[in-house]
C-alpha cells in the first residue's frame, strides 16, 4: 500500500495545481476566489504533510521548504477575502515566501534533477514578481505576463514532485 502521506499530498498538490490555474483564467470574482479557495486548502494540507515527512526523512532544507511554502500560501489564503486588487499585499509576500521554499526544496538532491530545474525556475520567476510588487508595482495576481507566466512552470513543479513520492515503494 501506498504511504497515505503521499497519497494525500498528491491529491493536495493537484487540488492546487487545478483549482490554481483554473481560477487565474475565469472571469467572475466568486468562482475566481471558490477555486482559489479550494487551491490554497489543498496546497497548505499537502505541504504540511510534505514537510513532517521530509524532516523524518532527515531532509531538513526540503521539510523546512515545505513549511515555508505552506505559509506563504496560508499568507495568501488570507488576502482572497479581498479581491484582486486588496490582495496584492497578501499575494506579494506569499510568492516572495514561495520563492525561498522553492529554493529550499530544490537545492538538496531529494528531486530529480528535472524537478529541480522547474522549481528554480519558479522561484526566479516568483521572487522577480514579488520584488516588482514591493517596488510599489501594481501587479495583480492575473497579471501578464508576470505572475501569470510563472503559474505553469510552478504546476509541473508539482507534477514532479507527485510523480517522484508516488514512484516510493
Amino acid at each position: 500500500m501506498k504511504n497515505p502521506i503521499n497519497v494525500v499530498a498528491a491529491v493536495g498538490l493537484a487540488l492546487g495545481a487545478v483549482f490554481g490555474m483554473a481560477g487565474s483564467v475565469v472571469a467572475s470574482a466568486q468562482l475566481r476566489n471558490g477555486f482559489w479557495e479550494i487551491d490554497s486548502l489543498g496546497l497548505v494540507v499537502a505541504t504540511a504533510l510534505l514537510a513532517l515527512k521530509y524532516n523524518r526523512k532527515g531532509s531538513d532544507f526540503v521539510a523546512a521548504g515545505f513549511l515555508v511554502f505552506a505559509i506563504g500560501e496560508s499568507v495568501m489564503l488570507s488576502g482572497l477575502a479581498a479581491g484582486l486588487e486588496g490582495s496584492v499585499p497578501a499575494f506579494g509576500a506569499g510568492i516572495g515566501l514561495w520563492a525561498m521554499a522553492l529554493l529550499l526544496i530544490s537545492v538538496p538532491r531529494e528531486f530529480p534533477v528535472w524537478v529541480r530545474l522547474l522549481g528554480v525556475v519558479s522561484s526566479i520567476l516568483f521572487v522577480t514578481t514579488a520584488t516588482r510588487i514591493f517596488q510599489g508595482e501594481h501587479l495583480l495576481p492575473i497579471s501578464r505576463p508576470l505572475p501569470s507566466y510563472a503559474y505553469p512552470f510552478l504546476v509541473l513543479t508539482f507534477v514532479g514532485w507527485i510523480w517522484s513520492f508516488l514512484r516510493e515503494a
